[in-house]
């Protein structure tokens, strides 16, 4: 609930019009799920914009309209308050951090990272349930329309906030931070992830580190020790830094040891003592779980809980989770890719003991900047030692391909493709996956490589 008072002073907006009733419902930026008494956000997309839909929001009950001044709206009811905002997206996240310094008290974890901040959010979120009620932005809605939208919902009911920060910009990791003011911050890596904007690895590390910079009391930051940047970090001594590890060569305070492959499993030690076992074969969710544990010691939940908890964790969808189609074995890890995700995915297929044969469809990795043709170069090099089917998907995934055809690999088991629809069919057409063979697929979101799976 919201008064109309308070979005104005949120805003620092203009009031054009006023109604008589000042109490708003909820927030929308969607004519399609809006609701009576609820104030409407005319929202600026890429491909739409809200302004266009005022007139719907009014029509079915939207008692506040918030805009921009180009736009005119009327309302001939006078049942309509209208304020008039100089950015309609800055002006959500203004409401967004005017609900989070209404509930100050409730702690907010904020994640993010190169890879594994969903998964590492998630597992978060599952240990802390145990205890305490949990609000946590849902799938990867990470960005300056979702983190807000979600804080939105924000009362006295929920007792811890675990929130997945994302960027591709600099100067969104800082401004997403201002918003949800964080206590506690994680980094689960530095990679080569968003270089068409970031440039390199230090710009990913600097916007990256601009939500430990900028936490709240008590300002402590989770640390991921290997990580040769984050590691850099760590030694030039944060004043509240919990470091977590392989090992005890870093004098990590959460560190993992005895790590054995189980087939579709990972069991491991932390701190040489407690006993972990995760649904997954991705030795690098070995990271995101010491966050998770992290969290939860801080937070005071017992060990024998933490790991009940994160040996039934069920791992979010298209990021390396096994299935079968048609009695055969895949790998879907096609909610994304860079350069250090698709090592990590094609170290698990390196790994994996099967029967049959080792296919890899892989689609093109975006967002890599100048150096993009080499790091899809180098894939195909790795991807030479650890399949014995290469199908690739995109103009940059071609580079892999002769990569691999410059390894000696069998040219009759390359294929190169430029859509989905032309790999699916030379999948399942002409290779006739069977049972023992193992497929993995893995490409950028925009591939859109999850369409193999479909009849």
């Amino acid at each position: 609930m919201f008064r109309v008072d308070e979005l104005v002073e949120a805003t620092k907006g203009r009031l054009i019009s006023r109604a008589q009733n000042s109490i708003i419902r909820d927030i929308s930026i969607d004519t399609r799920t809006i609701h009576p008494q609820d104030a409407f956000i005319a929202i600026k997309g890429s491909n739409f914009d809200g302004h266009d839909f005022i007139d719907e929001a009014i029509k079915k009950g939207a008692s506040c309209v918030i805009k921009e001044p180009a736009v005119k709206a009327k309302d001939k009811t006078g049942k309509v308050t209208i304020i008039e905002v100089r950015d309609t997206t800055k002006a959500l996240g203004d409401i967004a951090k005017f609900q989070r310094k209404k509930f100050f008290n409730i702690p907010v974890i904020a994640v993010t990272g190169s890879n594994g901040k969903t998964t590492t959010k998630e597992m978060i979120a599952q240990v802390l349930s145990a205890r305490f009620k949990i609000l946590k932005n849902e799938g990867t809605k990470n960005n300056q329309i979702g983190l807000p939208l979600t804080l939105l919902n924000l009362n006295s009911s929920y007792d811890i906030v675990v929130l997945e920060v994302g960027t591709n910009h600099f100067g969104e990791v800082e401004y997403l931070t201002s918003i949800c003011q964080p206590n506690i911050g994680i980094i689960t890596n530095i990679g080569p992830s968003h270089l068409e904007y970031l440039r390199d690895f230090k710009g990913v590390f600097r916007e990256k580190y601009k939500m430990v910079e900028n936490l709240e009391k008590p300002h402590i930051g989770i640390l991921n020790a290997d990580d040769n940047l984050l590691k850099k970090k760590i030694s030039s001594g944060h004043r509240k830094t919990v470091i977590l590890g392989f090992g005890i060569k870093n004098h990590c305070d959460f560190s993992a040891s005895n790590v054995r492959n189980l087939a579709d499993k990972i069991e491991f030690y932390v701190n040489q003592k407690y006993k972990f076992t995760l649904n997954t074969p991705g030795y690098y969710n070995i990271y995101n779980a010491l966050a998770a544990i992290t969290a939860a010691r801080i937070f005071g939940l017992a060990y024998k809980d933490i790991i009940l908890r994160l040996n039934t964790f069920d791992f979010p969808q298209s990021r390396l989770k096994f299935l079968e189609l048609k009695s055969v074995k895949f790998i879907d890890d096609t909610y994304n890719s860079n350069p250090l995700s698709l090592r990590q995915a094609l170290n698990v297929l390196a790994n994996f003991k099967t029967t049959g044969r080792k296919i890899l469809v892989m689609g093109d990795m975006l967002e890599l900047g100048s150096d993009e043709k080499s790091f899809h170069y180098q894939a195909g090099r790795q991807a030479a030692g650890c399949c014995d089917v290469l199908i690739t998907v995109g103009s940059l995934s071609k580079l892999a391909a002769e990569a691999v055809n410059a390894s000696c690999f069998d040219t009759k088991n390359i294929f190169t493709c430029e859509t989905v629809t032309q790999a699916r069919k030379i999948l399942f057409n002409r290779l006739l996956p069977k049972k023992g063979d193992l497929i993995l697929v893995k490409g950028s979101r925009r591939m859109n490589l999850e369409e193999i799976f479909k009849d």
